[in-house]
């Protein structure tokens, strides 16, 4: 396979940093727009709260109703600029903390108080079609109408649903880039060995309808991966414990800005019954441990303070850690125009041109590729 070089293509005139900077305006910004973003986790926002948040760049406001619907509207007030966020949450509108300006879910200004009945209609800011599902809360900060939000049949099915968040200080494209042939030196001490998968994987990739799929082969087993279009995973993954099983999990790795990402996860534990509130008091109980942050852990390593083998006790969280050091230890997003990647980068080299090549096409106005995906994808553990 022939590897993407990062210098400037020919026919394109884009470059690495075409990739990976997503404010608003730029390709890759707009590219992801597209389509429908996971923004919060939908038990972290109870009715009648509001939150800030930021992804690819730009400021929102999240809030939940009265009723129970969560919406997303522009960060600010039209009037005197004040975030939204600091306001309050009457039925389904937002009521702007300064002057009392109240937004219904579509943006329309409804009521203000100091003003003539006939100004508010006038008035309206920036929403964003918003869904939930999977326990996480989905937006379409796009233009125009959106696509209908993927389904994902493989986590439809009994069992335990749960739901993971966190934020990385490194750039989203260096997650979409994380291999399977790191597993056998990042997480050489962790539960995915224990689980099975060791040694260094043959790995082939090819482009689908729906994004592409690599498969590491170890021996006569082989590990599958789905990668949906832009950036979206699903995955098994290794076992909690033995009662529980392997999981089915989907994960988008999503830009908070350029220096940021954040993942939102979503598991399926095949546990039913009796089993599932065993495994959901396990979980329960291992989440009141207390101790360094992960975060912290990783400056510590990456400043000689610690080292890997030092951390313990982490658990499955070890996973986490062991992949912050590595994603954060490649450095700024600068480093890629040194980088030397060989035959074993099949699955950089194929993301790199989906990319530069749906890019190239919106940056010329060409229509882009029609992503799709079958009724039922299949992953393997490789072990």
């Amino acid at each position: 396979m022939t590897l993407l070089s990062n210098s400037p293509a020919s026919d394109s005139q884009l470059n690495y940093p075409d990739l990976v900077q997503t404010n608003p305006g730029t390709l890759a910004g707009r590219f992801m727009r597209m389509f429908w973003q996971p923004v919060y986790r939908s038990q972290d926002i109870a009715a009648g709260r509001t939150m800030p948040i930021k992804i690819m760049g730009e400021d929102f406001t999240l809030y939940r109703g009265e009723t129970g619907a969560a919406h997303v509207l522009a960060q600010r007030c039209a009037h005197r600029r004040t975030q939204l966020s600091v306001g309050w949450v009457e039925g389904d509108c937002i009521r702007c903390f300064y002057h009392g300006w109240k937004y219904d879910s579509s943006g329309q200004c409804v009521e203000q108080p100091a003003e003539d009945a006939s100004f508010a209609a006038k008035i309206r800011i920036r929403s964003y079609p918003t869904q939930e599902y999977l326990g996480l809360v989905f937006a379409y900060l796009g233009e125009g109408s959106p696509p209908p939000l993927p389904r994902f049949p493989e986590l439809e099915g009994e069992g335990v649903i749960e739901n993971y968040t966190f934020v990385r200080a490194c750039n989203f494209f260096r997650h979409l880039e994380l291999d399977p042939a790191h597993i056998a030196f990042v997480h050489r001490d962790s539960p995915e060995a224990e689980s099975g998968l060791t040694g260094i994987p043959t790995i082939e990739c090819q482009e689908t309808d729906y994004g592409f799929v690599f498969y590491a082969r170890r021996d006569d087993k082989v590990q599958t991966q789905h990668r949906l279009m832009p950036n979206a995973s699903y995955f098994k993954v290794f076992p909690m414990d033995a009662e529980s099983g392997w999981r089915d999990r989907v994960a988008w790795r999503v830009p908070v800005d350029d220096e940021h990402y954040v993942s939102f996860i979503a598991d399926l534990v095949h546990v039913t019954g009796e089993a599932a509130q065993r495994y959901k008091e396990r979980h329960s109980a291992g989440a009141k441990k207390t101790g360094p942050s992960i975060p912290d852990l990783v400056e510590a390593v990456l400043a000689g303070k610690l080292r890997i083998e030092d951390v313990k006790d982490l658990g499955a969280n070890v996973v986490f850690f062991q992949d912050e050091v590595a994603l954060l230890a490649q450095g700024d997003i600068g480093s890629q125009n040194i980088e030397e990647l060989g035959s074993a980068d099949s699955l950089v080299s194929l993301q790199r041109q989906l990319w530069m090549r749906e890019l190239s096409a919106l940056a010329k106005g060409r229509p882009l590729k029609q992503w799709t995906r079958p009724p039922q994808l299949i992953a393997t553990t490789g072990v």
